[in-house]
């Protein structure tokens, strides 16, 4: 049983967020409702606990510090941060706090629930919203240092705006929808990018993308 604690302080959605789990699956277990950071360090302390769905801006204590926190003296426990806002600075910051994945809350219950469960298994789970906004953050000509990014930079224009829809989980059905490009052509950048950057495959960019965060 994978036993979930909610860090929300919109009651409503936290409400409804534990119905939907406790309703549609029989391997997950809601053990608590925290309104705000300081309660889910309550909870910790008092409860065991596997993952924490984690919002990002609550009151007395936001969900990013309430990570940094938990996971100083309880490693064992999964914080994946549930929220709507999609800006770098909070996602780099759950991260490097330790945080295991962060997600949009208009992911779809059958996505939320399949996260929980590769989570608790550790696999790190990030949005393809998200992922796009780490390439957008990351993968410029330079890093922060200002230093060139020279597998990046190899990549030509359209190599580059193929590879940021790929991050964002588009097939190449969708990206040809998007580019107004052929089908066959987007087959062709893509192994182009595949090659210049030494993968195997499509899903490798998405995974150098979450591990560019870290």
């Amino acid at each position: 049983m994978i036993r979930i604690l909610i860090a929300d302080d919109q009651e409503l959605f936290a409400e409804s967020l534990k119905t939907l789990l406790t309703t549609y699956t029989d391997d997950i277990e809601i053990v608590g409702i925290a309104e705000n950071g300081r309660k889910a360090i309550s909870w910790v302390e008092n409860t065991t606990i596997d993952i924490i769905l984690m919002d990002v801006k609550m009151p007395e204590l936001d969900g990013v510090e309430a990570t940094k926190i938990i996971l100083q003296s309880h490693k064992s426990i999964k914080v994946v941060m549930l929220s709507t806002f999609k800006e770098i600075d909070f996602v780099k910051r759950a991260l490097r706090y330790g945080a295991l994945g962060y997600l949009l809350k208009d992911i779809s219950p059958t996505e939320l629930i399949a996260s929980i469960r590769a989570a608790y298994n550790g696999a790190t789970q990030i949005s393809p919203a998200i992922a796009a906004n780490i390439v957008e953050s990351k993968y410029t000509d330079k890093d922060n240092n200002g230093t060139s990014i020279e597998w990046y930079k190899d990549l030509t224009k359209r190599e580059k705006e193929i590879f940021k829809l790929i991050s964002r989980g588009y097939d190449n059905t969708e990206i040809a929808d998007e580019l107004c490009i052929a089908y066959q052509t987007v087959r062709n950048y893509v192994s182009s990018i595949i090659s210049k950057l030494g993968i195997k495959n499509r899903y490798e960019i998405i995974k150098l993308a979450n591990r560019m965060l870290k």
